[in-house]
């Protein structure tokens, strides 16, 4: 990785120079660069204006989008950031992921910049506040460590204008204009500290809250775009299954890791990245939930739980699970457990329909799950009272799905009653994800139960008569997994 001249400018400065060039030399830059240098550096660059940009694919939608979002607060000037940039070590920055807000009601996804609607009559105005090209006269875009030959070429004001359908603004000088605004606001807060500073006496957390569950709350039914990127997100999803297959032998070798790299690549080659880290969990490890250290061993007999999705460039994830046998052949006992979970998944999944209760589809799933506990005898019975006390959850543990769509975990802000005591809708998209797990010291099950871990998940869309699995192209039936992994080993 190139560094920066210990002498160049901070972001900060860089931008303060942007408005008042510092005359510390003749050319108006910074120490150690010489006249000449300054000169070469501000001539001889071609054009790069781009002028035939078409909107992007998403643009009818934002702008629908902000428009719910205007006739919910009349009268009231509404902040939403994209972020900013998180050190991740000294002075090097984690990559950067926009807030899902800024995401959901622009389609951009550059760091700093912030959406802002003015009320007017009749509604908002909408501008897209964003840093603009770097400055070539003052040295801005070679001397600042986010200066465009360090970071990459933004797209200018104009661009940005044509691409995303909102009038564009130097987002430099938006906190100063916020701080000396009046009238109602409200900001979406936890994404950029200084736009929150400049309206820390004009806003309140009761007040800002009410904005970020409504956006939570808008995104509960997806219109035909966010299918559509969410059909992709879980085609690719099942490339990348087929990809961990393909390569058990190798991470067999190695590790956990080798299987988290490989379903990493086809996500960086498909998408944007991965919509959360990747669970691969192999042996006992899959009792663990959310297991993403991914450094143990990949062993021949076990199983292996692998939990990941493919976020595509648009920001929408695929969430889906399958547990495989590592050897491409469940044991009679693993299998035993595998068919239970199937078969709760079943249960769950024909729950799922336009009308009914949100919950139901956990119901349907833990009767299964509890019934087949009493039958094994790892828990007395009769059923109804396991599931009156509970008590299955010593084994499964966790809620059987949750919302899906920009976040892993969609629509989190939502209020009680718009999710989870919600009727569901067409358009709706849920993760039905039931489990079994036993715990490796769990001394209330026989000694081969322990360190088996079990949970298949997919993607299922609310339909008008019902409902479709988006991640259908994995086999979940145990003869089903059997038969796909011994075709990818050839």
């Amino acid at each position: 990785m190139a560094e920066e001249l210990t002498d160049a400018p901070t972001h900060d400065a860089a931008e303060e120079a942007a408005e008042k060039p510092i005359k510390q030399r003749k050319n108006g830059l910074y120490p150690g660069v010489s006249d000449e240098l300054a000169e070469s550096m501000r001539s001889g660059w071609a054009d790069t204006e781009l002028t035939d940009l078409e909107p992007i694919a998403q643009a009818a939608h934002t702008a629908r989008r902000r428009a719910a979002l205007s006739a919910a607060f009349p009268g009231e000037r509404l902040v939403i950031p994209a972020g900013n940039l998180k050190t991740r070590s000294n002075d090097t920055e984690y990559s950067f992921r926009a807030s899902t807000e800024y995401a959901y009601l622009t389609g951009n996804q550059t760091e700093d910049g912030v959406l802002v609607l003015e009320p007017v009559e009749g509604g908002h105005e909408a501008t897209l506040y964003l840093l603009p090209r770097s400055n070539r006269e003052n040295g801005e875009f070679w001397l600042d460590g986010q200066g465009e030959l360090w970071v990459g070429r933004r797209h200018s004001l104009t661009e940005a204008e044509k691409l995303y359908g909102i009038p564009a603004s130097d987002v430099r000088k938006l906190a100063e204009a916020l701080a000396e605004s009046t009238g109602p606001t409200r900001v979406v807060r936890g994404h950029n500290a200084g736009i929150e500073a400049a309206l820390a006496d004009k806003v309140t957390a009761e007040r800002d809250e009410e904005l970020r569950v409504f956006l939570s709350e808008a995104r509960l039914v997806k219109d035909e775009f966010e299918i559509a990127q969410l059909e992709q997100a879980c085609a690719s999803t099942a490339r990348g299954f087929e990809d961990v297959v393909k390569v058990l032998d190798k991470a067999e070798a190695t590790s956990e890791r080798y299987i988290e790299g490989t379903f990493f690549l086809r996500a960086r080659v498909e998408g944007n990245d991965v919509g959360y880290g990747s669970i691969c969990a192999a042996g006992p490890h899959a009792t663990t939930l959310h297991w993403v250290r991914n450094n143990g061993e990949v062993r021949s007999g076990d199983l292996l739980l692998l939990d990941a999705g493919v976020e595509t460039n648009e920001l929408y994830t695929a969430d889906v699970t399958r547990t495989l046998p590592i050897n491409g052949r469940y044991t009679e006992l693993q299998k035993k457990i595998y068919d239970a979970v199937y078969e709760a998944q079943e249960a769950g999944i024909a729950a799922v329909k336009p009308g009914a209760n949100y919950r139901d589809f956990h119901d349907a799933a833990q009767r299964v799950l509890a019934e087949k506990l009493v039958e094994w005898g790892l828990l007395e019975g009769p059923a109804e009272k396991v599931l009156e006390l509970g008590l299955q959850r010593r084994f499964t543990l966790h809620g059987t799905g949750h919302m899906l769509g920009m976040d892993v975990h969609d629509c989190a802000a939502a209020r009680r009653e718009t999710y989870v005591d919600c009727t569901l809708e067409p358009g709706m998209c849920l993760t039905v994800e039931p489990g079994l797990y036993f715990q490796a010291d769990d001394l209330t099950v026989p000694e081969e139960y322990r360190g088996i871990g079990v949970r298949i998940e997919d993607d299922i869309l609310v339909t008008e008569d019902g409902n479709r699995n988006l991640s259908d192209a994995l086999p979940r039936t145990s003869a089903d997994v059997e038969a796909w992994m011994a075709s990818l080993k050839g």
